[in-house]
């Protein structure tokens, strides 16, 4: 009787219940006697409190016409549920949210927080930006998991979001297009710079090169509006070969990386030994190395080079794009062939 009652309190909406709702749960041959000492026992472990203001039933074991329930003895269970998880789970899942909402919603996002929680002590968080689709294929094994599935809302909970280098709208790229290429060749070539101020310092430039385009690719934003670039130019099925030229950092060499993953882009090599040249500066030493992305880029250059940027990196220092001035990134675009 005693788990009856407490199993429909626990799904009782409101905070206050009339006795004779409680006795409509159960069979008609319970003696009063019984049931007025499960009630009483309630009330002395703090479940239920009488309204004192409602009264009594006069009975020979008067019960209060009114009670009101302790909602919070119900969560004891949950809480230690929870707590219990939250020490078995990666530390950087976070489930304090889950302390305040209903049991259905824990219970409802906890076999997606296993899979979340195996990917990530599988692979450890994610080095590269990548689209929502591809981050929800690699944890769920449901692409549309994040954007139409409920994930993202998960995901928010447990402190996840960021953390997870999820581009969250893929923006079409931004570009400067050579008049004198685009229509009159069937091969095409494209630079793609990650900064802004190197952009523009190569915009006007654009109709004294052999390159069809100058692109804009703003950090990882590139990796989402990579797929309709071709597209966008209205070279599908054209001969298209893609340039990078990015900071010479941890994360402009994962954005390389994560982008050549996806198409087949050369790096810019005559821009990088020439920023090689230079003095490495200092300040980006919290960017985190992927060493498969780094591994990928050295190829691209000679011993010495390799040597040099591997001592560089390994004492937090990096080479920005504004390492080059204007004369020296035009001088370089139009010996591209």
């Amino acid at each position: 009787m005693k788990n009856i009652i407490l199993d429909f309190l626990k799904s009782y909406k409101k905070k206050t219940i009339p006795l004779i709702e409680i006795e409509k749960v159960l069979s008609g041959d319970v003696e009063y006697t019984d049931f007025a000492n499960v009630i009483n026992e309630l009330v002395d472990i703090k479940v239920l409190s009488p309204v004192k203001k409602h009264g009594t039933n006069n009975k020979k074991i008067p019960l209060a016409n009114t009670y009101r329930i302790n909602k919070s003895y119900f969560k004891e269970d949950l809480i230690d549920e929870i707590t219990s998880y939250q020490l078995k789970l990666n530390p950087n899942i976070n489930l304090q949210g889950y302390f305040t909402l209903d049991e259905k919603i824990w219970k409802r996002d906890l076999p997606y927080i296993k899979k979340i929680n195996s990917y990530i002590q599988k692979e450890g968080l994610p080095k590269e930006m990548v689209t929502a689709p591809e981050r929800s294929y690699e944890m769920t094994g449901d692409e549309k998991w994040i954007d139409e599935n409920g994930g993202r809302e998960i995901l928010e909970r447990v402190k996840l979001l960021e953390k997870l280098k999820i581009i969250q709208v893929p923006d079409p790229l931004m570009f400067a297009i050579n008049r004198n290429k685009i229509t009159s060749s069937n091969e095409h070539k494209h630079l793609i710079v990650e900064n802004k101020a190197t952009f523009y310092a190569l915009l006007d430039d654009i109709e004294n090169t052999t390159l069809t385009s100058l692109v804009y690719g703003a950090g990882w934003n590139v990796l989402g509006g990579i797929s309709v670039f071709e597209k966008q130019l209205g070279l599908v099925g054209k001969y298209n070969k893609i340039y990078y030229f990015g900071d010479l950092d941890n994360e402009g060499i994962s954005i390389w990386y994560g982008l050549n993953k996806r198409k087949s882009v050369l790096l810019a090599v005559e821009f990088y030994e020439k920023l090689l040249e230079k003095t490495c500066s200092y300040g980006k030493e919290n960017q985190q190395a992927n060493i498969e992305a780094i591994e990928s880029f050295l190829t691209n250059f000679d011993e010495y080079n390799k040597e040099k940027i591997v001592n560089v990196l390994g004492k937090g220092g990096y080479y920005p794009q504004e390492g080059l001035d204007k004369r020296e990134l035009r001088k370089i675009w139009r010996q591209i062939r």
